[in-house]
């Protein structure tokens, strides 16, 4: 899950606890407690967010690693050969 999918739960989350108020809503013969369930997606959300910068912090360090000095090529130049 990526940061724009764990910051969208988070938003319908807070927005199905917060702005939204549904009385009676029934689906078959159970009731959905909405507040529930926009706290349940708050929670993933965060969960998400955490566990993506958990993972971008992880390949950043990973990619700046330590400094590889890599010897300096030398010329070594020879003599001429010139057959007898």
């Amino acid at each position: 899950m990526g940061i724009g999918a764990s910051i969208l739960l988070l938003a319908v989350g807070a927005v199905l606890t917060f702005a939204i108020t549904v009385s009676d809503a029934t689906v078959g013969s159970t009731t959905v407690d909405w507040d529930t369930v926009g706290v349940i997606l708050m929670i993933l959300g965060a969960i998400g967010l955490i566990w993506s910068f958990m993972v971008m912090s992880a390949w950043r360090d990973r990619r700046r690693g330590g400094v590889v000095e890599r010897p300096v090529d030398t010329v070594v130049e020879r003599d001429t050969y010139v057959g007898p």
